[in-house]
């Protein structure tokens, strides 16, 4: 756990500064060693969706040792055994998927957090160096860990008041795209009257004096969530930007075409 990184990222926004970050789905671990090298503020290592493994997952944080940026996982769902071990890897935080209610989320941070407050065991992985920094870390551990639900529904969002009362977390991270499924849009980022309910949500998140998160959809887009009020901002998935840097230099040389999406390339 890399203590100074994570005060660093509090302080920014508790000064009402942006935090922000990529979003890595990609094995190769030298995408999160170019965000490191960029000074990114945070990067979070999806373990929900696509296919990284254990391995490709470690190999991404060890990349943020010694660095000023967050490493977060985000566990494929709200497991105690999946949120120890992200954290026993190393990770200074997760993000938890699909938090609808206050039960939920306690558990969730219960499950990061150690005895007596919670339920996390203590490992001797890299998180303790193997064993040897056991007491540093779980002096630290509780009071510095990061844990960020993911609001993906209009359940969540009506429910908001009360998860704001949970004790133990700072940030709310939203995915417009699951929100709007449960608002009878899937398949749209933001559905008819989604982007409304969202930002209802984020200026209850802010009078509660905490803090909101999103991923931008261009760059344009990352200066309006700025402007909204959005602290934790992505820039992006690693492959959604490859794919729009791909577009955008096959445009200079008029070959941009879309992408075939179909899995029987004769259609």
């Amino acid at each position: 756990m890399k203590v100074a990184a994570l005060q660093k990222f509090r302080q920014k926004l508790a000064d009402d500064q942006a935090v922000y970050g990529l979003w890595v789905g990609l094995d190769s671990a030298s995408i999160t060693e170019m965000a490191v090298a960029l000074g990114l503020d945070w990067v979070v290592i999806d373990a929900e969706h696509g296919h990284l493994d254990w391995h490709d997952i470690i190999e991404h944080v060890r990349t943020t040792v010694r660095s000023d940026t967050v490493v977060l996982v985000r566990v494929a769902e709200l497991n105690i055994g999946l949120i120890k071990r992200a954290l026993d890897i190393g990770a200074d935080g997760v993000v938890v998927p699909w938090i609808e209610n206050t039960g939920q989320l306690h558990d969730a941070v219960k499950f990061a957090t150690y005895p007596t407050a919670g339920l996390r065991g203590i490992g001797g992985e890299r998180a303790t160096v193997w064993g040897e920094g056991v007491a540093q870390h779980v002096a630290e551990a509780d009071e510095n860990v990061l844990v960020v639900p993911l609001i993906e529904s209009q359940r969540a969002g009506l429910g908001i008041q009360g998860l704001l009362g949970v004790p133990g977390v700072d940030v709310f991270f939203f995915g417009p795209s699951d929100y709007s499924s449960t608002a009878g849009h899937a398949g749209q980022w933001e559905g008819p009257g989604v982007a409304k309910q969202i930002i209802e949500v984020k200026d209850a998140i802010r009078r509660a004096g905490k803090h909101a998160g999103v991923l931008a959809t261009s760059n344009d887009n990352l200066i309006e969530r700025r402007e909204q009020g959005f602290r934790m901002i992505g820039l992006g998935l690693d492959g959604a930007l490859m794919l729009r840097s791909l577009h955008d230099a096959l445009r200079t040389v008029d070959r941009d075409r879309k992408a075939n999406t179909a899995l029987d390339p004769r259609s």
